[in-house]
């Protein structure tokens, strides 16, 4: 029987199998490449002019109303008033009963800008659940 010296067993040891490491990183490349683009993809949108009815109903002392007008000014609950008034009272009654929703009804002429406003303001002050409303589409699907 032929004995090794110490010797040789260190260049046995130094000798490192890389094909694992090279398998491993080609899966992982593999799998990078093809979810990469899943990833980036934006949203497709095509909104739509309408909407369909609401089947669930919540309690009507739950909801607010914000109009909001092409000109850029707001009504809340049909009385005009600055998006800050109509804050500082969603506000108020959202901590009083945390079950408000809020229904934003934006003219379809409108500006983004007066929309986006109202419902940053909106999260900002901790009030999440709100709604943009849509008449319903004549005829129905």
């Amino acid at each position: 029987m032929r004995r090794f010296s110490q010797r040789s067993a260190l260049v046995t040891l130094s000798e490192i199998n890389i094909t694992p490491l090279l398998d491993l990183a080609f899966v992982l490349l593999i799998t990078f490449v093809i979810t990469t683009p899943l990833l980036e993809q934006g949203l497709p949108l095509s909104l739509h002019k309408g909407g369909l009815p609401d089947t669930a109903k919540p309690d009507p002392r739950n909801i607010r109303t914000v109009d909001v007008l092409p000109q850029g000014a707001y009504r809340l609950q049909k009385q005009p008033m600055s998006l800050a008034s109509i804050l500082a009272e969603l506000e108020r009654d959202y901590r009083a009963n945390s079950q408000i929703i809020v229904f934003i009804r934006p003219d379809e002429n409108g500006r983004t800008k007066d929309l986006t406003s109202l419902i940053d303001g909106c999260q900002k002050r901790g009030i999440t659940k709100y709604s943009l409303r849509t008449e319903p589409e004549r005829g129905g699907r």
